[in-house]
């Protein structure tokens, strides 16, 4: 099975006039960007155990940094868009539109975690000013499509290309033998090492 993979996405908004959403001066530009996180990847599982607590250190700190978004660590966003111009949108968690949770800030996307899912930052002048990191907003027995730039959560019913069901978060391992039946696969976390187990629909 392939690795997790994510694209690196970004855009420049010009802002011609000051808003609620915007954390800089009327004038700017501002410069939002979604990359992929290292070291997180998908691996097969061939045999099971039983179940195992959620794991508890998934969260990070608020390091500082600014986003435009109001988005504080634990809620989620519906994080979207192409390589030329990223989108961001608060969203509720294990919603339709949630796609991430906002696991730390920092101030900048080399800061994070190195096995989040993913990272979403904005530059100002070329200077960035803040970056927050995310995990997929995985919700045991949800469904999540995976075959995009993004995952999409979807209907169990409706299968697609890359369609997977979670079946159980285990902290202390990053071994998808360690997932019970029915989990076919895992997405593993190294740096804090727990593993979401996956069955492949």
């Amino acid at each position: 099975m392939p690795l997790l993979r994510r694209t690196l996405r970004g855009a420049t908004l010009a802002v011609f006039a000051c808003t609620a959403l915007l954390l800089v001066s009327c004038g700017s530009d501002v410069t939002p960007r979604a990359i992929p996180a290292d070291n997180d990847g998908v691996l097969t599982s061939s045999s099971s155990t039983t179940a195992k607590p959620t794991p508890s250190n998934q969260e990070g700190e608020d390091g500082g940094g600014d986003v435009d978004i109001d988005v504080e660590i634990g809620e989620c966003v519906e994080l979207g868009g192409t390589v030329t111009d990223a989108t961001i949108d608060n969203a509720i968690c294990g919603s339709p539109k949630s796609n991430y949770k906002v696991i730390a800030k920092a101030p900048t996307n080399l800061e994070c975690i190195s096995d989040a899912d993913q990272t979403y930052y904005e530059t100002f002048a070329d200077i960035e000013q803040g970056a927050l990191c995310l995990d997929i907003d995985w919700v045991v027995d949800g469904c999540m499509e995976m075959s995009g730039d993004d995952p999409e959560r979807v209907d169990c019913d409706t299968v697609g290309s890359q369609t997977v069901r979670v079946t159980e978060f285990l902290n202390g391992t990053t071994d998808p033998n360690d997932c019970a039946d029915p989990a076919t696969s895992g997405y593993y976390h190294t740096e804090r090492n727990f593993i979401v187990c996956v069955e492949d629909l």
